[in-house]
């Protein structure tokens, strides 16, 4: 699909700042159960921070931090690197991937305000020995390696091959397991459809051919659960993308479910705020960001958009 730079950026742009917004609103209630957060909030709608992590308001997590830390590292690399992703050596590729693993360090020394704890894992392995992938694990079966992988997909979304690819090697930094791997792969390639021009309509045609290669992902009927577990977290995902209409039905809905609301609520926002632009995003949210992670949103994506772009150009 064909789609001119400034349609482009808002998409890219919607998508990045729509997982800082899921994140910011679905911190609070984060490991709630949705009676719970019946009871407090009634139906939880606003970006007001607190939670368990006692969270500043408009305040984000782990999601759109560590999406920030990959986003340097890929600009790092450099666009002629990665548009050479799909055909890169082994020792490239592993390059390219130390330079992540890397980042994603820094981030950990930063302190931030939450990491999980296979992230945690897989980085503390990674300095002890420099492996930058661990053995098949099925405690790795988390969402953590699909929550921080939108930047990959802004830098290498005209490439199907250069994105699996890099967003695999990405993820085993820290999981390995197949679930996250199909889970980081699918959702890749899904994002990259919507930003490149794809409707609700072929997304919900592209979502029922992916969920029926991988029946383990099947949401309908929605089994109603939005955990950390990458399979839980997925059927939640897609079932609120597909079924609800706009962004911000999906999100509260998505949200007040409870449990990983943060990751569950960027992933959603990510898809539909990619769907719907950087310019209808609702503007009572978008404010409330804090300033600093809207400036660092919007300067990565012209720069990632802009790889991906020039990638394009010379493949044409």
């Amino acid at each position: 699909m064909n789609t001119d730079f400034d349609t482009l950026y808002d998409r890219a742009l919607g998508a990045y700042l729509g997982l800082a917004i899921g994140d910011a609103l679905g911190a609070t209630v984060e490991f709630m159960r949705p009676r719970e957060i019946r009871a407090q909030y009634g139906e939880h709608r606003d970006i007001v921070g607190g939670g368990w992590l006692k969270l500043s308001r408009g305040q984000v997590t782990d999601d759109t931090t560590m999406s920030l830390a990959l986003g340097e590292a890929l600009l790092k690399i450099g666009g002629a690197r990665l548009s050479g992703t799909a055909q890169a050596g082994e020792d490239d590729l592993a390059d390219m991937t130390r330079t992540i693993a890397d980042a994603f360090v820094v981030w950990l020394r930063g302190k931030p305000v939450d990491c999980g704890n296979t992230c945690r894992r897989g980085l503390q392995r990674y300095l002890a020995d420099g492996s930058l992938c661990g053995t098949p694990n099925e405690r790795d079966g988390g969402n953590g390696a699909l929550m921080r992988n939108l930047p990959t997909v802004l830098a290498l979304m005209h490439d199907d091959a250069a994105l699996e690819r890099l967003s695999l090697a990405q993820a085993r930094i820290t999981h390995h397991h197949p679930h996250s791997d199909a889970a980081t792969a699918g959702l890749a390639r899904l994002l990259a459809r919507i930003l490149t021009g794809a409707s609700h309509d072929d997304c919900r045609n592209w979502v029922a051919d992916w969920v029926r290669e991988h029946p383990v992902f099947t949401f309908q009927p929605y089994p109603g659960h939005a955990t950390a577990y990458v399979v839980d977290t997925v059927q939640t995902v897609l079932h609120h993308f597909i079924t609800c209409p706009d962004f911000e039905t999906a999100l509260i809905a998505t949200v007040n479910m409870g449990d990983d609301a943060d990751t569950t609520g960027a992933l959603v926002g990510m898809l539909a705020g990619a769907l719907c632009g950087a310019h209808a995003l609702p503007e009572r949210w978008l404010g409330r960001l804090q300033r600093d992670v809207v400036l660092a949103i919007t300067d990565q994506t012209s720069g990632l958009v802009a790889i991906s772009r020039a990638g394009h150009e010379l493949r044409q």
